[in-house]
C-alpha cells in the first residue's frame, strides 16, 4: 500500500507541524507551491524547512513547481472570478497538460507529504494533487490529509 500525505502549514506552530510529519513517518516533504519563499510563517519559507525538516526529524524536501496551480488561476479564484469548481476543472485540466501522470510514478511518493498553506485540504490543490496521482494505482494508493 501507498501512502501520500497533504498538509497545510497554516494555523499551525512549528512543534505542531514537525511532530504531525515524524508521527506519520514522512520521508520526504513535497512543497506544491508556487512559491516557496514569500510565505509569512517562517518555518514554511523552503530554505527554512529544508533544514528544519533534516535537522527534526531526517526528513527530506523537494519543491515540485509542476504540482502547483497557475499565478493566474490562484488569482482568480481569490478574486472570486472562478469558483471551487471551476477551480477543480482548470486544474485538473492543468495536471493533464502537463502530463502529470506520464511524468511522475506515484509508487516514487510513497510516505511523502504534499506541502500547502491552506489550514484543511477541502479547498487546496494539495487535495486534487494526490486524488490526480492515486488515479494511477485506485486500489493500491491511499491519502492521509494532516491536519
Amino acid at each position: 500500500m501507498i501512502t501520500l500525505y497533504t498538509i497545510g502549514f497554516t494555523k499551525k506552530s512549528a512543534k505542531d507541524f514537525f511532530e504531525l510529519l515524524k508521527r506519520h513517518n514522512v520521508k520526504t516533504l513535497i512543497d506544491v507551491r508556487i512559491s516557496n519563499s514569500s510565505q509569512l510563517a517562517g518555518f514554511a519559507k523552503g530554505s527554512d524547512l529544508t533544514y528544519f525538516l533534516d535537522q527534526i526529524g531526517g526528513i527530506k524536501y523537494r519543491h515540485i513547481v509542476d504540482f502547483a496551480p497557475t499565478k493566474e488561476l490562484l488569482s482568480d479564484y481569490r478574486a472570486g472570478k472562478v469558483d471551487w469548481a471551476g477551480y477543480e476543472k482548470v486544474f485538473a485540466d492543468l495536471m493533464l497538460k502537463r502530463h502529470i501522470n506520464k511524468r511522475y510514478n506515484v509508487t516514487n511518493f510513497d510516505q511523502c507529504c504534499f506541502l500547502c498553506s491552506e489550514e484543511t485540504p477541502e479547498h487546496c490543490h494539495r487535495r486534487l494533487l494526490v486524488e490526480h496521482l492515486k488515479a494511477q494505482a485506485p486500489n493500491e494508493v491511499r491519502i492521509i490529509h494532516l491536519v
